[in-house]
């Protein structure tokens, strides 16, 4: 792709970013659209997770780069130790590499208006499926998935756009829109306001839940799953042990196993490990213009195949060739088995959005699933002192992953804590699914990325002496109080709405 252009805001570009603020989205639901009867219901929900994936208009066109998830896994992962970048780009992807963040970029931009959308469809729903009196439990359930979609979306805005409520609880978060008729003028929530908002409506979805229709959808083991994830964000160490092992008793899901591990997330709806995914089909494959994949991997036809697997992650890995997590880490090799490089990074290719029906930019994402509970509930366990019972956590992760030899068995290495191996499994486990910047940064831990690549700003391979610990370069630990660790809110919030405070 072609080289990034860096430029500063200037007057015209300010005016330009102005022109969006009268952008209003055609495909809004509102009541006039809904009936009282479940299909109508049903359908008015099913448009609202159609958003997650669709190339909705924005700023008066339509974009293929523009899709929530394609945004909500760049924005984590790409400004990760997980993932190299391993050229320049005119897309705004490379902004999460450098740390060069914007107002203006269009990706945070869109993520913000998506989610907004997504919270004000559900929004419309909600208020729609509760004037229904005495509803069925098909309705309920509608409503609840409703509550959790308000949940999950608010969750992610304030996690990209705020600091960790570790961090800063009562600082600045996102602006909380729970009703239709919540005033465009409206101020941020603090971090605490927005936790407790995002755990009441999960609470209450988990509730009204009780007529799951799949993995595909929310359901009650989903809204336990996020609120065990919430929690543990928020330090909560026993609401986080109770929702990860209410996931866990339901008995509805099991841990793949070492043979079936590198198929889950080709086929991840069918994976008896998903608690919710965004199911994709066929005719929604993106390919190599707009998929999730396609900056990840290449076959050579499919992708653009311009970002890879760090070198800090593989090393992370190294002990263990017989993982079977390595299997979604594919290098490319010539004839002769020799690791090619791209600009002096060995390309080390990442499947973990790839291979649904065969095709290599086609999967349906995991949000959640059960792993995620397993290390939820450790992390809690480290925290709180319960050693045995995280690393307990951790063994049945790592003999489903083909390490039965390896197993912790109670023990401690040395020069460890429990929290160190929990952070490293979860590292592994939960590699390039959206959580290593949060796991970090939420743990008041910095993030190495010494290793060459081009989320060093000007810097070229020769520059540095890859054997040594390079100095003086920015970008290279990232602190966690480090103000680029989350993202400008959009100039079209804060030059529309004069009650929403910048970050610094």
């Amino acid at each position: 792709m072609r080289t990034k252009i860096f430029w500063t805001l200037s007057p015209l570009l300010l005016l330009l970013a102005s022109c969006v603020k009268d952008v209003t989205p055609s495909d809004a639901i509102t009541t006039a659209t809904l009936t009282n009867s479940a299909e109508g219901l049903k359908n008015a929900v099913n448009g609202a997770y159609a958003l997650f994936k669709d190339h909705v208009s924005f700023a008066g066109s339509t974009n293929s780069n523009n899709m929530y998830l394609r945004q909500y896994f760049q924005l984590s992962d790409f400004a990760s130790d997980d993932i190299v970048c391993g050229q320049t780009t005119t897309d705004d992807l490379f902004y999460s590499f450098s740390l060069g963040h914007l107002p203006t970029q269009t990706n945070t931009r869109y993520f913000w208006y998506i989610s907004y959308k997504i919270i004000s469809d559900v929004n419309t729903v909600i208020e729609s499926a509760e004037k229904v009196t005495s509803p069925d439990d098909a309705t309920k359930q509608l409503l609840g998935e409703c509550y959790f979609l308000r949940a999950f979306a608010h969750f992610n805005l304030v996690r990209l756009y705020a600091m960790p409520y570790t961090s800063s609880s009562t600082g600045a978060g996102v602006i909380l829109r729970t009703s239709t008729s919540d005033p465009a003028l409206k101020a941020r929530s603090t971090v605490q306001q927005v936790y407790q908002q995002v755990i009441a409506d999960a609470a209450k979805g988990a509730d009204l839940m009780v007529q799951g229709r799949g993995v595909q959808y929310a359901t009650r083991e989903a809204a336990w799953a996020l609120l065990s994830r919430a929690y543990l964000y928020e330090g909560n160490n026993d609401s986080t042990i109770y929702y990860a092992s209410k996931v866990i008793g339901s008995g509805k899901f099991s841990l793949a196993t070492a043979a079936t591990y590198p198929a889950l997330f080709a086929n991840a709806p069918a994976s008896p490990e998903t608690i919710f995914c965004i199911a994709f089909t066929t005719a929604e494959d993106y390919g190599k213009f707009g998929s999730i994949a396609s900056m990840i991997y290449s076959d050579g036809n499919s992708g653009w195949g311009e970002e890879f697997a760090s070198p800090s992650l593989r090393d992370s890995m190294s002990a263990h060739p017989e993982d079977v997590r390595w299997k979604y880490i594919v290098p490319l090799k010539d004839n002769n088995g020799v690791i090619q490089k791209k600009n002096g990074i060995e390309i080390y290719y990442i499947t973990k959005f790839s291979f649904q029906g065969g095709s290599p930019t086609l999967s349906s994402p995991v949000m959640f699933r059960l792993s995620e509970s397993y290390l939820n509930k450790a992390e809690a366990e480290a925290k709180a002192g319960q050693t045995a019972a995280a690393l307990d956590d951790l063994d049945m992760i790592r003999k489903n992953r083909g390490l039965s030899g390896s197993l912790y068995n109670g023990v401690v290495p040395a020069g460890y804590t429990a929290l160190d191996l929990v952070l490293n499994e979860r590292r592994i486990e939960l590699a390039f699914e959206g959580h290593r910047i949060f796991d970090v940064y939420r743990n008041k831990r910095s993030l190495n990325r010494t290793y060459w690549g081009y989320h060093l700003p000007g810097l070229k391979e020769t520059d540095i002496d890859l054997s040594k610990q390079p100095t003086g370069y920015a970008n290279m630990i990232v602190t966690p109080d480090n103000p680029k660790i989350i993202y400008y809110i959009p100039i079209d919030e804060v030059q529309t709405n004069t009650l929403c405070t910048q970050n610094p």
